[in-house]
């Protein structure tokens, strides 16, 4: 009777496994087949339980809450893919350059997306290269202009002392804005997944302002973007 009950609880897994593989996008794919898997551990953890196997059951128990929760950073259904877990990462894009923040260490990367450097890596670049591409976007994409500061203020403490007179007040430069931010990059920007919910979006927020604060020695940019994801995440 209990291998019945299993199976029959198995098979309305994988079919609830297809249909999400059927209806979801890309972007929340891995994140609904962990969800799965955690409930097939739970499901599992049960079975063992009502028959007597708790040597299985425990570590199985232990599995699936941690998949529920989200927090087991071994498991991953599709090794290399681009999704992110919660918290992760965040990306901010402009005209000229895209750059991902690590939640965890504050460390930065960028990729330059048009001009001379296009498809370059930030940090297969020179300290000059930078700055010579910093020079370029001032005016018309201040905001790239913006995350690059940041980006080295990080990586390269001492380039304002190379990049002269225009580095002291280079914040001042104006460009052309982006527009509105949507909806898909505020998730972007707080590295959160577009099912999150209200309390996920102040906690990514919490912890991103602790990074990129300007009082800690942060980007004034990116503190403004996350504050602007999290205001339009939460309809303020």
């Amino acid at each position: 009777m209990h291998y019945l009950i299993l199976a029959v609880l198995i098979l309305l897994i994988v079919y609830a496994a297809l249909r999400s593989f059927l209806n979801s996008n890309p972007k929340t794919l891995a994140q609904n087949m962990r969800k799965m898997a955690g409930f097939g551990a739970l499901l599992m953890a049960l079975f063992f339980t009502l028959t007597g196997r708790f040597p299985l059951a425990v570590p199985l128990g232990v599995l699936a809450i941690s998949l529920l929760k989200g927090n087991f950073s071994g498991f991953n259904p599709f090794p290399g893919n681009a999704n992110k877990s919660e918290g992760q990462q965040s990306r901010v894009r402009t005209r000229t350059v895209e750059m991902e923040l690590d939640h965890d260490t504050g460390d930065m990367e960028g990729r330059v997306i048009r001009g001379k450097f296009a498809s370059r890596a930030l940090s297969s670049m020179s300290e000059s290269e930078v700055i010579e591409l910093w020079n370029e976007c001032l005016k018309p994409d201040s905001q790239a202009a913006q995350l690059l500061e940041a980006y080295m203020d990080r990586r390269m403490p001492e380039w304002r002392e190379d990049a002269g007179e225009k580095a002291k007040n280079s914040s001042a430069y104006g460009g052309r804005s982006d527009g509105p931010m949507s909806r898909d990059q505020a998730y972007d920007i707080l590295g959160l997944e577009p099912d999150a919910s209200k309390i996920d979006i102040r906690r990514a927020h919490r912890r991103l302002m602790k990074r990129m604060h300007p009082d800690q020695g942060g980007s004034t940019y990116l503190a403004a973007k996350i504050n602007e994801a999290k205001d339009l995440l939460l309809g303020q």
